[in-house]
Protein backbone atom coordinates (compact mmCIF):
# COMPACT_ATOMS: atom_id res chain seq x y z
CA UNK A 1 0.00 0.00 0.00
CA UNK A 2 1.54 3.36 -0.61
CA UNK A 3 2.28 5.44 2.29
CA UNK A 4 1.57 9.01 3.09
CA UNK A 5 5.45 9.48 2.23
CA UNK A 6 5.76 8.22 -1.46
CA UNK A 7 2.08 9.91 -1.63
CA UNK A 8 3.42 13.08 -0.73
CA UNK A 9 7.02 12.48 -2.95
CA UNK A 10 4.43 11.79 -5.63
CA UNK A 11 3.23 15.74 -5.47
CA UNK A 12 6.41 17.44 -4.93
CA UNK A 13 7.73 15.37 -7.87
CA UNK A 14 4.87 16.75 -10.16
CA UNK A 15 6.66 20.13 -9.76
CA UNK A 16 9.49 18.94 -11.56
CA UNK A 17 6.76 18.19 -14.91
CA UNK A 18 4.60 21.57 -13.72
CA UNK A 19 6.67 24.00 -11.62
CA UNK A 20 3.88 26.14 -9.47
CA UNK A 21 4.95 29.11 -11.35
CA UNK A 22 4.54 28.15 -14.36
CA UNK A 23 0.61 28.58 -13.52
CA UNK A 24 1.11 32.26 -13.99
CA UNK A 25 0.49 34.21 -17.26
CA UNK A 26 -1.97 33.94 -19.54
CA UNK A 27 -0.82 34.02 -22.95
CA UNK A 28 -3.50 32.93 -25.73
CA UNK A 29 -1.86 29.82 -28.15
CA UNK A 30 -1.55 30.67 -32.06
CA UNK A 31 -4.00 28.36 -32.98
CA UNK A 32 -6.45 29.14 -30.12
CA UNK A 33 -10.32 28.51 -31.69
CA UNK A 34 -12.50 31.84 -32.32
CA UNK A 35 -14.68 31.51 -29.40
CA UNK A 36 -17.84 32.42 -30.93
CA UNK A 37 -17.27 29.60 -33.37
CA UNK A 38 -16.77 27.12 -30.27
CA UNK A 39 -20.21 28.57 -28.85
CA UNK A 40 -21.65 28.13 -32.20
CA UNK A 41 -20.61 24.45 -31.97
CA UNK A 42 -21.94 23.05 -28.64
CA UNK A 43 -25.14 25.24 -29.99
CA UNK A 44 -25.40 22.37 -32.46
CA UNK A 45 -28.77 19.96 -31.67
CA UNK A 46 -29.93 22.12 -29.00
CA UNK A 47 -32.94 23.61 -29.38
CA UNK A 48 -32.01 26.17 -31.86
CA UNK A 49 -35.39 28.70 -30.67
CA UNK A 50 -33.47 29.40 -27.44
CA UNK A 51 -30.27 29.66 -28.42
CA UNK A 52 -30.93 33.46 -29.09
CA UNK A 53 -31.30 33.64 -25.32
CA UNK A 54 -28.34 31.76 -24.32
CA UNK A 55 -26.41 34.38 -26.36
CA UNK A 56 -28.30 37.00 -24.92
CA UNK A 57 -27.62 36.10 -21.73
CA UNK A 58 -24.23 35.53 -22.37
CA UNK A 59 -24.12 39.09 -24.13
CA UNK A 60 -25.02 40.64 -21.26
CA UNK A 61 -21.48 41.26 -19.26
CA UNK A 62 -18.15 39.78 -19.32
CA UNK A 63 -19.16 37.96 -16.34
CA UNK A 64 -21.66 36.38 -17.77
CA UNK A 65 -19.79 35.40 -20.98
CA UNK A 66 -17.66 33.32 -18.46
CA UNK A 67 -20.45 31.31 -17.01
CA UNK A 68 -21.39 30.23 -20.31
CA UNK A 69 -18.35 29.56 -21.82
CA UNK A 70 -16.76 26.72 -19.97
CA UNK A 71 -15.71 24.58 -23.61
CA UNK A 72 -13.75 27.60 -24.55
CA UNK A 73 -11.49 27.96 -21.27
CA UNK A 74 -11.46 24.50 -20.95
CA UNK A 75 -9.78 24.61 -24.35
CA UNK A 76 -7.18 27.11 -23.42
CA UNK A 77 -6.50 25.62 -19.89
CA UNK A 78 -6.03 22.17 -22.33
CA UNK A 79 -3.69 24.06 -23.83
CA UNK A 80 -1.10 24.22 -21.25
CA UNK A 81 1.02 21.82 -19.29
CA UNK A 82 -1.14 20.06 -16.44
CA UNK A 83 0.03 18.36 -13.29
CA UNK A 84 -1.12 15.84 -13.80
CA UNK A 85 -2.84 15.00 -10.41
CA UNK A 86 -6.40 13.97 -11.24
CA UNK A 87 -9.42 14.51 -9.16
CA UNK A 88 -13.04 14.85 -9.91
CA UNK A 89 -13.30 18.25 -11.10
CA UNK A 90 -16.57 20.39 -10.92
CA UNK A 91 -15.61 21.37 -14.54
CA UNK A 92 -17.08 24.87 -14.41
CA UNK A 93 -16.46 26.12 -10.58
CA UNK A 94 -16.86 29.50 -11.16
CA UNK A 95 -18.14 32.02 -7.94
CA UNK A 96 -22.28 31.43 -9.29
CA UNK A 97 -21.50 27.51 -9.24
CA UNK A 98 -21.36 27.68 -5.28
CA UNK A 99 -24.43 27.88 -3.23
CA UNK A 100 -26.82 26.81 -0.46
CA UNK A 101 -28.81 23.67 -0.47
CA UNK A 102 -30.62 21.07 1.77
CA UNK A 103 -28.74 18.08 2.87
CA UNK A 104 -31.30 15.03 3.15
CA UNK A 105 -31.29 15.70 6.85
CA UNK A 106 -32.40 19.18 6.20
CA UNK A 107 -29.40 20.78 7.44
CA UNK A 108 -28.48 23.90 4.85
CA UNK A 109 -24.81 23.29 3.56
CA UNK A 110 -22.85 25.55 1.32
CA UNK A 111 -21.20 23.38 -1.46
CA UNK A 112 -20.53 23.09 -4.99
CA UNK A 113 -24.10 23.19 -7.08
CA UNK A 114 -23.63 22.39 -10.79
CA UNK A 115 -21.99 19.38 -12.15
CA UNK A 116 -22.86 19.13 -15.87
CA UNK A 117 -19.39 19.09 -16.69
CA UNK A 118 -17.87 17.10 -14.06
CA UNK A 119 -15.37 14.66 -15.22
CA UNK A 120 -11.35 13.49 -13.49
CA UNK A 121 -8.84 15.78 -14.91
CA UNK A 122 -6.13 17.77 -13.00
CA UNK A 123 -6.92 19.64 -9.98
CA UNK A 124 -6.07 23.32 -10.94
CA UNK A 125 -8.26 23.40 -13.98
CA UNK A 126 -11.27 24.22 -11.86
CA UNK A 127 -8.83 26.21 -8.93
CA UNK A 128 -7.97 28.29 -12.22
CA UNK A 129 -11.47 28.94 -13.38
CA UNK A 130 -12.81 29.90 -9.86
CA UNK A 131 -9.72 32.07 -10.14
CA UNK A 132 -10.87 33.35 -13.10
CA UNK A 133 -14.08 33.98 -12.23
CA UNK A 134 -13.41 35.87 -9.17
CA UNK A 135 -11.10 38.23 -11.11
CA UNK A 136 -14.09 38.75 -13.92
CA UNK A 137 -16.39 39.69 -11.06
CA UNK A 138 -14.21 42.34 -9.42
CA UNK A 139 -13.41 43.79 -12.05
CA UNK A 140 -16.78 44.79 -13.56
CA UNK A 141 -18.05 45.39 -9.48
CA UNK A 142 -14.96 48.06 -9.97
CA UNK A 143 -12.87 47.43 -7.62
CA UNK A 144 -9.53 48.30 -7.71
CA UNK A 145 -6.65 46.00 -9.87
CA UNK A 146 -5.06 45.44 -6.43
CA UNK A 147 -7.88 44.52 -4.90
CA UNK A 148 -8.95 42.24 -7.98
CA UNK A 149 -5.68 40.48 -7.69
CA UNK A 150 -5.92 40.02 -4.03
CA UNK A 151 -9.26 38.55 -4.04
CA UNK A 152 -8.10 35.89 -7.28
CA UNK A 153 -5.12 34.94 -4.84
CA UNK A 154 -7.46 34.18 -1.94
CA UNK A 155 -9.68 31.56 -3.51
CA UNK A 156 -6.31 29.97 -4.55
CA UNK A 157 -4.69 30.29 -0.90
CA UNK A 158 -8.21 28.86 0.70
CA UNK A 159 -7.64 25.71 -1.12
CA UNK A 160 -4.10 25.54 -0.83
CA UNK A 161 -4.47 25.71 3.04
CA UNK A 162 -7.78 23.76 3.07
CA UNK A 163 -6.14 20.93 0.99
CA UNK A 164 -2.94 21.12 3.37
CA UNK A 165 -5.44 20.51 6.21
CA UNK A 166 -6.84 17.96 4.83
CA UNK A 167 -3.96 15.80 3.79
CA UNK A 168 -3.41 15.42 7.76
CA UNK A 169 -6.81 13.96 8.43
CA UNK A 170 -7.63 10.44 8.16
CA UNK A 171 -10.01 9.03 5.10
CA UNK A 172 -13.85 9.42 7.41
CA UNK A 173 -13.29 12.93 8.70
CA UNK A 174 -12.14 14.41 5.01
CA UNK A 175 -15.67 11.86 3.93
CA UNK A 176 -17.80 13.98 6.22
CA UNK A 177 -16.33 17.15 6.26
CA UNK A 178 -18.71 19.84 4.85
CA UNK A 179 -19.20 23.58 5.73
CA UNK A 180 -22.14 24.26 7.38
CA UNK A 181 -24.52 27.56 6.19
CA UNK A 182 -24.28 28.83 10.08
CA UNK A 183 -20.48 29.01 9.71
CA UNK A 184 -20.97 32.12 7.26
CA UNK A 185 -22.05 34.53 9.81
CA UNK A 186 -18.74 34.79 11.39
CA UNK A 187 -17.02 35.89 8.06
CA UNK A 188 -19.67 38.78 7.82
CA UNK A 189 -17.79 41.62 10.06
CA UNK A 190 -20.07 44.26 9.79
CA UNK A 191 -23.32 44.03 12.09
CA UNK A 192 -24.93 44.93 8.61
CA UNK A 193 -23.43 42.45 6.68
CA UNK A 194 -24.27 40.03 9.19
CA UNK A 195 -27.98 40.47 8.60
CA UNK A 196 -27.93 40.58 5.12
CA UNK A 197 -26.10 37.16 5.44
CA UNK A 198 -28.86 36.15 7.92
CA UNK A 199 -31.08 37.42 5.62
CA UNK A 200 -30.28 34.92 2.43
CA UNK A 201 -30.15 32.08 4.77
CA UNK A 202 -33.61 32.12 5.60
CA UNK A 203 -34.59 33.05 1.72
CA UNK A 204 -32.80 29.59 1.16
CA UNK A 205 -35.09 28.05 4.18
CA UNK A 206 -37.81 29.11 2.34
CA UNK A 207 -37.16 27.74 -1.50
CA UNK A 208 -39.09 24.56 -0.81
CA UNK A 209 -41.29 22.82 -3.50
CA UNK A 210 -44.50 24.17 -1.57
CA UNK A 211 -43.35 28.10 -1.57
CA UNK A 212 -42.24 26.84 -5.59
CA UNK A 213 -46.19 25.67 -5.40
CA UNK A 214 -47.75 29.68 -5.14
CA UNK A 215 -44.64 30.84 -7.83
CA UNK A 216 -44.64 28.44 -10.49
CA UNK A 217 -48.31 27.08 -10.44
CA UNK A 218 -51.72 28.02 -11.08
CA UNK A 219 -55.26 26.78 -11.08
CA UNK A 220 -56.90 26.36 -14.51
CA UNK A 221 -60.75 24.56 -14.65
CA UNK A 222 -60.48 23.71 -11.02
CA UNK A 223 -56.92 21.76 -11.61
CA UNK A 224 -53.33 22.61 -10.58
CA UNK A 225 -51.09 23.23 -13.46
CA UNK A 226 -47.74 24.74 -14.35
CA UNK A 227 -47.85 28.30 -15.02
CA UNK A 228 -47.22 29.67 -18.82
CA UNK A 229 -44.42 32.29 -19.18
CA UNK A 230 -42.92 31.52 -22.35
CA UNK A 231 -40.19 31.02 -23.30
CA UNK A 232 -38.52 30.39 -19.53
CA UNK A 233 -41.78 27.80 -18.62
CA UNK A 234 -43.98 26.48 -21.52
CA UNK A 235 -46.30 23.42 -21.28
CA UNK A 236 -44.66 20.17 -22.02
CA UNK A 237 -47.02 19.19 -25.17
CA UNK A 238 -48.63 15.48 -25.28
CA UNK A 239 -45.66 13.84 -27.17
CA UNK A 240 -43.11 15.50 -24.22
CA UNK A 241 -45.47 14.73 -21.17
CA UNK A 242 -46.24 10.99 -22.53
CA UNK A 243 -42.50 10.75 -22.45
CA UNK A 244 -41.97 11.75 -19.26
CA UNK A 245 -44.43 9.74 -17.80
CA UNK A 246 -42.81 6.94 -19.33
CA UNK A 247 -39.20 7.32 -18.64
CA UNK A 248 -40.28 7.97 -14.75
CA UNK A 249 -40.07 4.29 -13.80
CA UNK A 250 -36.54 4.31 -15.81
CA UNK A 251 -35.30 6.66 -13.64
CA UNK A 252 -36.70 5.84 -10.67
CA UNK A 253 -34.92 2.40 -11.09
CA UNK A 254 -31.69 4.50 -10.45
CA UNK A 255 -32.65 5.54 -6.33
CA UNK A 256 -32.04 3.46 -3.75
CA UNK A 257 -34.63 1.30 -2.40
CA UNK A 258 -36.10 3.36 -0.21
CA UNK A 259 -36.00 6.61 -1.89
CA UNK A 260 -38.39 4.43 -4.32
CA UNK A 261 -40.87 3.79 -1.98
CA UNK A 262 -40.80 7.59 -0.80
CA UNK A 263 -41.57 8.43 -4.71
CA UNK A 264 -44.10 6.12 -5.07
CA UNK A 265 -46.39 7.93 -2.96
CA UNK A 266 -46.07 11.05 -4.76
CA UNK A 267 -48.12 11.14 -8.64
CA UNK A 268 -47.69 12.64 -11.73
CA UNK A 269 -49.89 15.90 -12.16
CA UNK A 270 -48.17 18.40 -14.73
CA UNK A 271 -45.32 18.95 -17.05
CA UNK A 272 -43.76 21.88 -18.45
CA UNK A 273 -40.19 23.03 -20.24
CA UNK A 274 -38.25 25.40 -18.18
CA UNK A 275 -34.72 27.46 -19.18
CA UNK A 276 -32.36 27.27 -17.14
CA UNK A 277 -28.62 28.94 -16.33
CA UNK A 278 -26.36 30.43 -18.94
CA UNK A 279 -24.26 27.93 -20.21
CA UNK A 280 -27.33 25.55 -20.51
CA UNK A 281 -29.96 27.31 -22.21
CA UNK A 282 -30.90 25.02 -25.49
CA UNK A 283 -30.64 22.01 -23.86
CA UNK A 284 -33.85 19.96 -23.20
CA UNK A 285 -34.67 20.92 -19.70
CA UNK A 286 -38.48 19.90 -18.11
CA UNK A 287 -40.20 20.44 -15.04
CA UNK A 288 -42.47 17.81 -12.99
CA UNK A 289 -44.75 18.41 -11.11
CA UNK A 290 -45.87 15.87 -8.33
CA UNK A 291 -48.35 15.64 -5.53
CA UNK A 292 -48.05 13.52 -2.50
CA UNK A 293 -50.29 13.33 0.49
CA UNK A 294 -52.95 16.11 -1.38
CA UNK A 295 -52.19 19.12 -3.47
CA UNK A 296 -51.05 21.27 -1.18
CA UNK A 297 -47.79 18.48 -0.69
CA UNK A 298 -45.31 19.39 -3.86
CA UNK A 299 -42.32 17.67 -5.11
CA UNK A 300 -41.16 19.75 -8.08
CA UNK A 301 -38.49 17.49 -9.80
CA UNK A 302 -36.26 18.94 -12.75
CA UNK A 303 -35.37 16.68 -15.79
CA UNK A 304 -32.17 18.30 -17.75
CA UNK A 305 -30.71 16.95 -20.62
CA UNK A 306 -26.69 15.54 -20.08
CA UNK A 307 -24.15 16.17 -22.84
CA UNK A 308 -20.55 14.73 -23.09
CA UNK A 309 -18.36 17.64 -20.27
CA UNK A 310 -16.16 19.61 -22.08
CA UNK A 311 -13.88 18.43 -20.44
CA UNK A 312 -13.72 14.88 -22.62
CA UNK A 313 -12.69 16.43 -25.88
CA UNK A 314 -9.21 17.15 -23.78
CA UNK A 315 -8.87 14.23 -21.15
CA UNK A 316 -8.61 10.40 -21.22
CA UNK A 317 -11.95 8.30 -21.09
CA UNK A 318 -13.63 8.33 -17.76
CA UNK A 319 -15.42 5.58 -16.14
CA UNK A 320 -19.24 6.25 -17.32
CA UNK A 321 -20.65 6.01 -20.28
CA UNK A 322 -24.19 7.42 -19.34
CA UNK A 323 -24.02 11.30 -19.50
CA UNK A 324 -26.71 11.58 -16.97
CA UNK A 325 -24.77 8.95 -14.81
CA UNK A 326 -21.60 11.28 -15.01
CA UNK A 327 -23.35 14.01 -13.75
CA UNK A 328 -24.85 11.89 -10.69
CA UNK A 329 -22.13 10.07 -9.79
CA UNK A 330 -19.57 13.35 -10.11
CA UNK A 331 -22.27 15.23 -7.93
CA UNK A 332 -22.56 12.59 -5.24
CA UNK A 333 -18.73 12.32 -5.09
CA UNK A 334 -18.58 16.32 -5.13
CA UNK A 335 -20.99 17.17 -2.92
CA UNK A 336 -20.68 16.53 1.05
CA UNK A 337 -24.32 15.39 0.81
CA UNK A 338 -26.51 15.30 -1.98
CA UNK A 339 -30.40 15.79 -3.22
CA UNK A 340 -32.11 12.52 -2.22
CA UNK A 341 -33.54 12.40 -5.65
CA UNK A 342 -30.77 12.70 -7.77
CA UNK A 343 -31.05 9.94 -10.39
CA UNK A 344 -30.64 9.35 -14.84
CA UNK A 345 -31.86 7.87 -17.40
CA UNK A 346 -31.95 7.95 -21.05
CA UNK A 347 -35.28 9.37 -22.88
CA UNK A 348 -36.59 9.95 -26.61
CA UNK A 349 -33.86 9.36 -29.72
CA UNK A 350 -31.41 7.91 -26.96
CA UNK A 351 -31.31 11.16 -25.54
CA UNK A 352 -29.46 11.19 -21.64
CA UNK A 353 -30.93 12.81 -19.11
CA UNK A 354 -30.82 13.14 -14.82
CA UNK A 355 -33.45 14.10 -12.73
CA UNK A 356 -32.91 16.44 -9.36
CA UNK A 357 -35.45 18.23 -7.34
CA UNK A 358 -36.27 22.08 -8.50
CA UNK A 359 -36.33 23.48 -5.23
CA UNK A 360 -34.06 22.11 -1.76
CA UNK A 361 -33.70 25.72 0.12
CA UNK A 362 -31.87 26.30 -2.53
CA UNK A 363 -29.57 29.88 -2.74
CA UNK A 364 -26.84 31.96 -4.37
CA UNK A 365 -24.50 34.78 -3.34
CA UNK A 366 -25.40 38.38 -5.57
CA UNK A 367 -21.88 38.25 -6.60
CA UNK A 368 -22.17 41.64 -8.48
CA UNK A 369 -23.39 43.58 -5.32
CA UNK A 370 -20.07 43.00 -3.45
CA UNK A 371 -17.78 45.44 -2.36
CA UNK A 372 -14.13 44.12 -2.71
CA UNK A 373 -13.56 42.64 1.67
CA UNK A 374 -17.10 40.55 1.14
CA UNK A 375 -15.87 39.36 -2.60
CA UNK A 376 -12.74 38.58 -0.71
CA UNK A 377 -14.49 36.47 2.16
CA UNK A 378 -16.91 34.91 -0.60
CA UNK A 379 -13.85 33.64 -2.83
CA UNK A 380 -12.13 32.05 0.13
CA UNK A 381 -15.27 30.22 0.74
CA UNK A 382 -15.14 28.94 -2.56
CA UNK A 383 -11.66 28.30 -1.97
CA UNK A 384 -12.26 26.29 0.69
CA UNK A 385 -15.18 24.35 -0.31
CA UNK A 386 -13.82 23.40 -3.37
CA UNK A 387 -10.54 22.24 -2.03
CA UNK A 388 -13.09 19.73 0.06
CA UNK A 389 -15.27 18.53 -2.80
CA UNK A 390 -11.25 17.60 -4.53
CA UNK A 391 -10.09 15.97 -1.18
CA UNK A 392 -12.74 13.39 -1.12
CA UNK A 393 -11.51 11.73 -5.24
CA UNK A 394 -7.61 12.94 -5.67
CA UNK A 395 -4.79 12.34 -3.56
CA UNK A 396 -4.72 15.21 -1.33
CA UNK A 397 -1.48 14.09 0.43
CA UNK A 398 -0.07 14.59 -3.06
CA UNK A 399 -1.90 17.81 -3.99
CA UNK A 400 -1.20 19.54 -0.76
CA UNK A 401 2.81 18.50 -1.30
CA UNK A 402 2.85 19.69 -4.74
CA UNK A 403 0.90 23.36 -3.19
CA UNK A 404 3.75 23.39 -0.44
CA UNK A 405 3.65 25.95 2.43
CA UNK A 406 4.86 28.84 0.43
CA UNK A 407 2.35 31.57 -1.54
CA UNK A 408 3.93 30.37 -5.11
CA UNK A 409 1.23 28.31 -6.23
CA UNK A 410 -1.72 31.22 -5.47
CA UNK A 411 0.70 34.11 -6.73
CA UNK A 412 0.98 32.13 -9.88
CA UNK A 413 -3.19 31.33 -10.39
CA UNK A 414 -3.44 35.24 -9.33
CA UNK A 415 -1.24 36.27 -12.36
CA UNK A 416 -3.26 33.76 -14.31
CA UNK A 417 -7.23 35.35 -13.56
CA UNK A 418 -5.86 38.41 -14.20
CA UNK A 419 -4.51 37.85 -17.52
CA UNK A 420 -7.90 35.72 -18.39
CA UNK A 421 -10.04 38.04 -17.53
CA UNK A 422 -8.60 40.27 -19.90
CA UNK A 423 -9.10 37.61 -22.33
CA UNK A 424 -12.84 37.26 -21.40
CA UNK A 425 -13.44 40.70 -22.13
CA UNK A 426 -12.17 40.47 -25.41
CA UNK A 427 -13.87 36.82 -26.08
CA UNK A 428 -17.41 39.13 -24.28
CA UNK A 429 -16.30 41.67 -27.04
CA UNK A 430 -16.10 39.39 -30.07
CA UNK A 431 -19.27 37.97 -28.83
CA UNK A 432 -21.09 41.25 -29.34
CA UNK A 433 -19.11 42.16 -32.50
CA UNK A 434 -21.11 38.68 -33.83
CA UNK A 435 -24.50 39.78 -32.47
CA UNK A 436 -24.14 43.46 -34.47
CA UNK A 437 -22.87 42.05 -37.21
CA UNK A 438 -25.64 39.47 -37.39
CA UNK A 439 -23.59 35.84 -36.87
CA UNK A 440 -25.05 34.92 -34.25
CA UNK A 441 -29.00 36.35 -32.76
CA UNK A 442 -29.43 37.42 -29.19
CA UNK A 443 -32.39 37.83 -27.81
CA UNK A 444 -32.90 40.72 -25.03
CA UNK A 445 -32.18 39.05 -21.93
CA UNK A 446 -34.96 37.29 -19.66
Amino acid sequence: MTTPVTRAEAGRAARKRVPRSAHGHWVPPVDRSDPVAVLERQGRDRLPELLPIRYGRMAASPFAFLRGSAAVMTADLASRPHTGLTVQLCGDAHLLNFGLYASPERALLFDLNDFDETFPGPFEWDVQRLAASVAVAARENGHPEDKVRRAAAESAAAYRTTMRRLARRGELDVWYERIDAESLLPLARSARRRRQVASSLTRARRRTSLHALGKLTEIVDGRRRLIHDPPLLEPAGASDTASLRKIFSDYRSTLSEERRLLLDRYRFVDAARKVVGVGSVGLRCFVVLLAGRDADDPLFLQIKEARKSVLEEHLPHGPYVHPGHRVVAGQRLLQAASDIFLGWMSGPQGRAFYWRQLRDMKGSADVAGMDPTTLLAYARLCGTALARAHARSGDRIAIAAYLGGADTFEQAVADFALGYAGQTAADHAALGAAVAAGVVTAAPEV
